[in-house]
């Protein structure tokens, strides 16, 4: 196992018996203490950021990674289907384990997928993903002040503020970060 001198930003580190990606490190050597490590790392199943301090020759776990792009199948109940295009290979995910990931999830639409140990653990978005408004109401005739929006439904059961031109049927491209309308597509 390395030591904690060792581990670097973007491994998969073993904590509390708990994966944890490491986002940053520093090593310090205080005066005339003993050096040590300190890490802020991200908790990959409850989502919880910490920072710790290790001594700079402590022993840590680092798990193995691999990151697939796989794209998105079908959903049954609470397990949500993809498929690796290159092998054809299924991987079900958890409703639990996607989070709010699934409000944006469209069939045929890609997903980083991060396996630890061969099991997948969490899932990246692009940026922005393109949806259709399924349900929203009209525009009131001279209800033109500025940037006035409205909530409007999307495909995925989605809700989203968007502006009073917006119509049923629509295709929006919206922002995974924060579930904001980013323009029509």
């Amino acid at each position: 196992m390395p030591a904690a001198n060792d581990i670097r930003k973007g491994q998969v580190i073993k904590f509390n018996g708990e994966p944890h990606l490491v986002m940053e490190t520093q090593h310090r050597t205080p005066g005339n203490l003993r050096a040590f490590v300190q890490i802020k790392m991200r908790n990959l199943r409850y989502g919880k950021a910490l920072d710790q301090r290790f001594a700079s020759t402590d022993t840590i776990e680092v798990l193995p990674t691999e990151k697939k792009s796989l794209e998105y199948s079908y959903a049954d109940r609470e397990a949500f289907a993809f498929i690796d295009p290159e092998t054809f290979e299924q991987t079900e995910l958890s409703a639990e384990t996607l989070g709010d990931v699934k409000n944006y999830l469209t069939p045929g639409g890609k997903v980083d997928v991060l396996f630890v140990d061969e099991k997948p653990l969490t899932v990246e978005l692009p940026s922005t993903v393109a949806l259709k408004v399924i349900e929203s109401s009209d525009g009131i005739k001279g209800d033109t002040a500025s940037n006035v929006q409205k909530p409007a439904k999307l495909e995925t059961g989605l809700m989203v503020q968007v502006p009073l031109f917006i119509k049923e049927g629509e295709i929006i491209k919206v922002s995974t970060a924060d579930g904001t309308y980013l323009g029509r597509v």
